[in-house]
């Protein structure tokens, strides 16, 4: 039985206590199914801005890893937030601290936590249209970090991070002041998704398939042609 199966089942249920018990059970607890397309994009475009649709083939692939998918999630009212960064080949997931929404909140903590990271994992970031990305120049020169964006209206062109960003919602409720936790506390929930096994992985977890990728690039063994 698919998921799709599954959900159909659930939404199509007629109102009650048993749908409310069931939607419950799922894993993002959304109330309504919500459409990919949602009316015209009305933002500003991004100057020099590279599309996704010229992103080199190895970061669809997954096969490289390096190549990761951004995004904010925000607190109540929008005056919080918190980013989101996910590894594409792992799944490994990175929490920036934010002050704000503002352009230079959002490049300053994205360049500060990608900077954390080895070089060789910093190639490129897929991001969505979002205002707060005008200044996206500044942390591909601090961080060597390519960033590409998605259509607009289209997150399932960030699916591996518009799905962590449901599952941070288990941590950072919707609704909830995202401006109370420390990097040291959004450290410590990345540590609890990036510890928990995936089946894409084999059952290993994102950490541990992270921690490989470093190390046989630092360590690189001899090949035979």
């Amino acid at each position: 039985m698919s998921h799709e199966t599954i959900y159909n089942a659930i939404y199509l249920h007629p109102r009650g206590e048993l749908k409310r018990e069931l939607i419950a059970c799922l894993r993002h607890h959304n109330q309504v199914r919500k459409p990919r397309s949602r009316g015209t994009d009305r933002r500003g475009q991004i100057p020099d801005m590279q599309s996704i649709h010229i992103r080199p083939p190895e970061i669809e692939d997954r096969i490289i890893p390096g190549h990761w998918e951004g995004d904010l999630i925000k607190g109540v009212g929008n005056c919080s937030s918190v980013g989101t960064l996910v590894e594409r080949t792992t799944g490994f997931v990175v929490l920036a601290k934010m002050d704000n929404a503002t352009t230079k909140a959002v490049v300053d903590s994205f360049s500060a936590v990608l900077n954390r990271e080895p070089a060789a994992m910093r190639k490129s970031m897929t991001y969505d249209h979002g205002r707060e990305m005008h200044g996206h120049k500044i942390p591909t020169e601090r961080t060597g970090v390519q960033i590409y964006f998605v259509d607009p209206h289209s997150p399932w062109q960030r699916g591996s991070n518009e799905n962590t960003n449901g599952l941070l919602r288990q941590y950072m409720p919707k609704g909830s002041d995202l401006s109370i936790y420390s990097q040291d506390e959004l450290d410590a929930i990345a540590l609890s998704l990036n510890t928990r096994p995936r089946a894409r992985l084999g059952f290993e977890s994102p950490l541990v398939v992270y921690t490989q990728h470093i190390e046989l690039l630092q360590h690189p063994t001899d090949t035979v042609n």
